[in-house]
């Protein structure tokens, strides 16, 4: 059964926020695991996450100071590598009492009964859901009036350029188009950026031939992914508001003189030429900036992505969930409570992976690090009111799996009929997000005492 994500996130706001108090880093927890157990051992809970090695350093740190703070718990700290490394141990029943887990994969969490609501127990310790956290965040956890799990960061894709190869200020004054500020810009700035960037033996632009890395594009054209919000059955390319996002984009993103062919991205990746300064700009999430910036005279700014004409984008989502299972609640929802506060998500944003969902801590140094590139970090908070929630389904994966043939044609395809092959694609996106169901045949018995 597939979740459809809450619409009226209104409705779960006001709900769960009544009684917070005034000072959600400072809560006061109705119950409180920070005694030991009655056999004077101290209460052990564990706590899944996953990242970069520098992230999950700072987890560590958060939990030994827990641990300091706590006597009378224990927190037990399990790293794995990804979120499809953390959805693989909760596939084979190994769920931690707190975990991290990607959006994505939340209408299968739910779906399982592996984990709990969250909102009454974080609401009950004081939790403030109205003012620290960005009302989208809330709204892509929740489900059926139910917040499922604590946002905890949440990364908009934008537009990553090299300011070497686009720098706007030399645009300008060749008289070229270019935006004001670093808030927004139109599809034909960022197309005449790419043409500017593609120049010196450089290539302008790359965005990832997958059904990712068209929403932006899809959802700012006024079209839609799928054919229903809450519920889809097939996805909508073919539509005639995607379909007509779909041709203006593709004529720049098909472009063998302005994005990287699929030979040159078989000898190096679209990464690699970004770094090498061979790529003027490409889509990406928050994880790549640590590695931007240790590349050795790279200089680099970020851009929302592009308008046409409005302002989308998609969110990269994690949060944090409290098992269904979990042996002592009680303490599980006191550590999040911990997870969320501004010292410990500060602690964590600082190692530049994460746009936390926590918007006090989003809008401090800890995150913009305004000393240190990008120089526009902002982008990242201001992009987040545009990210489009997308409908909760069994498998992003293999929804993606299932039409990568034909998108990939989309972008590399030297002669495409855009509109039958959209058509194609819904079609195949059907076998995902309606698949057949199995026909039951009677057994000889059941047929013959169903006989008058």
């Amino acid at each position: 059964m597939r979740r459809s994500v809450l619409v009226a996130v209104m409705a779960i706001v006001s709900t769960v926020a009544a009684g917070c108090s005034s000072d959600p880093t400072d809560p006061a927890p109705t119950t409180s695991a920070a005694s030991a157990s009655p056999s004077g051992k101290p209460t052990d809970i564990s706590f899944l996450v996953y990242g970069a090695p520098a992230e999950v350093k700072a987890y560590r740190s958060m939990v030994k100071q827990y641990d300091v703070d706590h006597p009378g718990v224990k927190v037990h700290l399990v790293e794995v590598s990804s979120a499809d490394a953390a959805l693989r141990r909760l596939r084979k029943g190994e769920v931690p009492d707190v975990f991290l887990m990607s959006r994505r994969d939340l209408g299968e969490i739910v779906d399982a009964g592996i984990n709990q609501p969250i909102d009454e127990l974080l609401d009950s310790r004081g939790v403030d859901f109205t003012d620290l956290y960005k009302r989208d965040s809330i709204r892509a956890f929740s489900h059926s009036d139910r917040l499922e799990c604590m946002p905890y960061g949440i990364s908009p894709m934008v537009m990553y350029y090299n300011t070497n190869l686009v720098d706007f200020s030399e645009m300008a004054e060749a008289g070229l188009d270019v935006p004001k500020n670093h808030a927004t810009w139109t599809f034909d700035q960022f197309a005449e950026a790419a043409r500017f960037g593609a120049r010196r033996g450089a290539k302008g632009v790359y965005v990832d031939p997958s059904l990712s890395g068209l929403a932006p594009f899809v959802y700012s054209g006024g079209g839609s992914l799928f054919d229903d919000d809450r519920d889809p059955k097939r996805l909508d390319l073919a539509s005639d508001g995607s379909l007509e996002a779909l041709t203006t984009s593709l004529e720049l993103l098909r472009k063998g003189a302005i994005t990287p062919t699929p030979r040159e991205l078989r000898s190096t990746s679209a990464l690699d030429l970004f770094k090498a300064g061979k790529l003027a700009m490409m889509a990406g999430f928050r994880t790549l900036t640590p590695e931007l910036r240790r590349t050795p005279g790279l200089s680099f700014d970020v851009m929302p992505m592009p308008a046409l004409p409005d302002d989308r984008t998609l969110g990269d989502a994690s949060g944090l969930c409290i098992s269904a299972k979990a042996v002592n609640t009680s303490a599980a929802a006191d550590f999040v409570v911990h997870a969320i506060g501004k010292d410990a998500v500060s602690d964590v944003a600082a190692a530049g992976y994460m746009v936390p969902a926590n918007t006090e801590v989003a809008e401090s140094d800890a995150f913009l690090q305004q000393d240190r590139m990008p120089a526009h970090a902002y982008v990242f908070n201001r992009s987040v009111k545009d990210i489009v929630t997308l409908p909760l389904i069994e498998s992003w994966p293999a929804l993606e799996r299932a039409v990568h043939g034909d998108v990939y044609q989309l972008f590399y395809s030297r002669v495409i009929d855009i509109e039958a092959l959209t058509k194609k694609i819904d079609e195949e996106s059907k076998a995902v997000l309606s698949p057949p169901k199995a026909s039951v045949t009677p057994s000889p018995s059941a047929s013959a005492s169903g006989k008058n």
